[in-house]
């Protein structure tokens, strides 16, 4: 995926395709694997498949990424050390993890977040990107303490804090209070709550180039949950992960929007619009 919204240029950085089971165990498949469309829903168990794709946007010196992957092949002592990461994947795009200036993350599950940091050969944790500041709602870094220093539960095993605190430790974290926080002019981040208490999104607008995108997080995590609500057992809040989708879907509709997803497999991005029956649809941008 490729596309400019106005000024800013943005990209996806992908890790690759994942099977997700229970308990929140990532297996990586090989993407010639998958053939046809996943299935919207499986009542009996059905293992979803999804992609994880970190979001790159570049605009002059401003180099900012929207969620950090899981960070595989970034430890040292990994066995996944041929899984694309952030280091690899900026490297397609001439840029080192330095030249990043700001990580947003949209909540602090470990396959949003656990690339934010990495073990180094001194078994000392490091920012993996050590010149940027991490952006994350105070409501969410929070919530992730209680759960990681909770009894083990769906929610706790999806927070891997050990890493952060480090960041946490050295100020490189910007815990954010506001409903709506601009991170520079044109890209604000935007509190939802609903699959998690902190959870946030993304809008990047130009508004002399009349475009506008949201980066949606787990709220809306692929094109498959546009019309369908499937994050009943996922969303920490389900009536108010619904609510916050009913209205942003609206809002980006009459905006003609386009709407990046971080789990997609088959539609990473689209314009949003709405067809005959006033379901959603995407077309290409």
């Amino acid at each position: 995926m490729n596309m400019n919204i106005g000024r800013f240029t943005i990209e996806q950085l992908s890790e690759g395709i994942f099977e997700v089971y229970d308990g929140g165990v990532f297996k990586k498949v090989n993407a010639v694997d998958i053939t046809g469309k996943q299935p919207d829903f499986n009542p009996m168990g059905f293992t979803p498949t999804v992609g994880i794709d970190p979001i790159l946007i570049q605009h002059g010196k401003q180099v900012i990424l929207l969620d950090t992957g899981l960070g595989w092949g970034l430890d040292k002592g990994s066995t996944y050390t041929d899984t694309s990461n952030l280091k690899t994947n900026l490297d397609i795009f001439g840029l080192k993890p330095e030249d990043v200036t700001h990580v947003v993350l949209s909540h602090l599950h470990f396959d949003h977040a656990a690339g934010a940091t990495y073990v180094d050969n001194n078994a000392i944790t490091k920012p993996t990107l050590p010149n940027a500041h991490y952006f994350v709602q105070k409501l969410e870094w929070y919530y992730g303490v209680e759960q990681a220093m909770g009894p083990s539960s769906d929610q706790a095993n999806q927070y891997q804090m050990d890493e952060l605190y480090k960041l946490h430790a050295e100020d490189r974290l910007v815990l954010i209070t506001d409903k709506a926080f601009e991170l520079i002019p044109g890209i604000q981040l935007i509190h939802t709550g609903g699959h998690t208490p902190g959870h946030q999104i993304v809008k990047i607008q130009d508004e002399e180039a009349n475009q506008t995108a949201y980066y949606l997080g787990d709220l809306v995590p692929s094109e498959i949950h546009l019309n369908h609500y499937f994050m009943q057992t996922a969303d920490v809040d389900p009536l108010q992960s619904k609510k916050a989708k009913t209205i942003l879907l609206r809002q980006a509709s009459k905006e003609s929007a386009a709407l990046i997803f971080y789990h997609s497999i088959h539609t990473k991005a689209g314009i949003l619009s709405r067809d005959k029956n006033k379901q959603y649809v995407l077309e290409e941008f």
